[in-house]
């Protein structure tokens, strides 16, 4: 059995949520599904005595919530995270189902904390934001009424991963992830290097970064493999001096 103690490595993210009833009937939602972890990314208005009283019982979960600026602050330390898109996005990762999603958040949690990531109620995530998760997943609806309110889908998505935490079958022992922080590191890193070399022209980028974005994300880091590949983009760096 895969064990629902890994669910407290899950930590929900709202990327600027503009109302604060949907803050709290997160909360609710989280709850009921056994996440505990709640981290709110620039919100209108929170706390709040709206969000207090959609929660209705999980109060302890928005008593608790992080708050921060931004979106890399909100990753910091995951190994892994989830965006949520209701539309494929250009030069984004493949989209997959919230089941395939929520079993790899699984997988995925075994090596340290994970993040699912929603966006704003109206704009949902930017594409800059969506960039900066391992994996986009959607909400299969039906096309003549896509709209899906934003304490809805975290519901989906946290049943999904409650499920995935207790189906039976051995859980695979990857080997460790390496942390947001530490690819965007290597990123700033590779940036650096081909400006260096001027393969990268930093007047004009065209899409050379994003691809090289979407080409790691494919793959799922280890720390050693960020080491080697730094270690590499040094010894360039000092054949180029």
């Amino acid at each position: 059995m895969k064990s629902l103690s890994l669910l407290d490595r899950i930590r929900v993210v709202l990327t600027r949520p503009s109302h604060p009833g949907n803050v709290g009937a997160t909360a609710r939602a989280m709850k009921t599904m056994g996440l505990r972890h709640l981290v709110l990314v620039d919100p209108v208005a929170f706390p709040s005595p709206v969000a207090d009283a959609r929660a209705s019982g999980a109060e302890d979960i928005l008593a608790t919530a992080q708050v921060v600026g931004t979106l890399p602050e909100a990753l910091a330390g995951t190994v892994f995270s989830v965006a949520l898109t209701a539309r494929r996005r250009e030069l984004s990762l493949p989209v997959v189902s919230v089941r395939a999603a929520a079993d790899e958040a699984i997988q995925r949690a075994s090596d340290g904390p994970v993040a699912l990531v929603f966006g704003n109620e109206t704009s949902g995530l930017s594409n800059a934001e969506l960039a900066l998760c391992q994996r986009p997943a959607t909400i299969p609806t039906d096309a003549a009424f896509s709209s899906l309110n934003l304490a809805a889908a975290v519901q989906v998505m946290a049943y999904e991963v409650r499920i995935a935490a207790g189906a039976e079958g051995p859980l695979e022992a990857p080997q460790p992830s390496a942390t947001f922080d530490e690819v965007e590191r290597f990123h700033a890193h590779l940036e650096r290097v081909l400006v260096a070399v001027e393969f990268l022209d930093p007047a004009n980028p065209r899409r050379l970064l994003p691809r090289l974005r979407r080409l790691f994300g494919r793959s799922r880091l280890e720390p050693e493999e960020v080491a080697i590949l730094r270690g590499f983009l040094t010894a360039v760096e000092q054949k180029t001096k």
